[in-house]
């Protein structure tokens, strides 16, 4: 008979190339840095740490959260289920995707490019806000990765900085100001715990 209480582990991929160079990545299929992948073997060692095993993973589609994912798996030393999805992927930067912060500045002034990244529902061109973000990312995890935590599972997700607020936002019921002050750092863990249908961030 299991305890009645399940964990959900969110995680971040390890600095990516297009991290490292300031630019908007999105679903740019980008590798992980050297950088990257200490950060992951970092998380890896922290989340052993917490003496938690995680009975399946969720990531997306994308090689730099795949690749973070396989190096935590490492550190634990276990082979789960592991569950790939476009739903989990970083927020689509349309027509910014792949060029420099500083560059799209220039090109679209730095008061537009600040309100595309900073605002809640304000889409650059041809991409995704933060809210359309969570309109793909959560129906995902409401019908995946919720129903295993209600059988008491140990659940990790390795994603991206959005997608992952977008979860955030959801199970901590933040407003749009509140979760575009969240920011999820590369490689950092956050272990929640659920319960009685509530979320309890450790």
């Amino acid at each position: 008979m299991k305890q009645g209480m399940s964990k959900l582990i969110l995680i971040r991929h390890g600095q990516s190339q297009y991290n490292l160079e300031n630019r908007f990545t999105g679903w740019v299929d980008v590798p992980l840095t050297e950088k990257g992948i200490a950060e992951a073997e970092g998380a890896g060692k922290a989340l052993k740490e917490t003496g938690l095993k995680p009975s399946i993973a969720f990531t997306s589609a994308l090689q730099r959260a795949q690749k973070t994912l396989d190096i935590i798996l490492e550190q634990l030393g276990v082979a789960l289920p592991i569950q790939k999805d476009e739903a989990l992927n970083e927020r689509h930067y349309g027509d910014l995707q792949g060029k420099n912060k500083a560059e799209t500045a220039e090109e679209f002034g730095a008061e537009q490019v600040h309100i595309w990244r900073r605002s809640f529902d304000v889409p650059p061109p041809n991409g995704e806000s933060l809210k359309t973000t969570a309109e793909r990312t959560l129906p995902y995890f409401n019908k995946e990765i919720l129903p295993q935590l209600q059988k008491d599972e140990t659940v990790l997700v390795v994603a991206h900085g959005n997608s992952l607020r977008s979860i955030v936002m959801e199970i901590e019921n933040l407003t749009p100001e509140q979760i575009l002050k969240t920011e999820i750092a590369t490689g950092e863990v956050w272990i929640y715990e659920y319960k009685d249908g509530k979320f309890t961030k450790n």
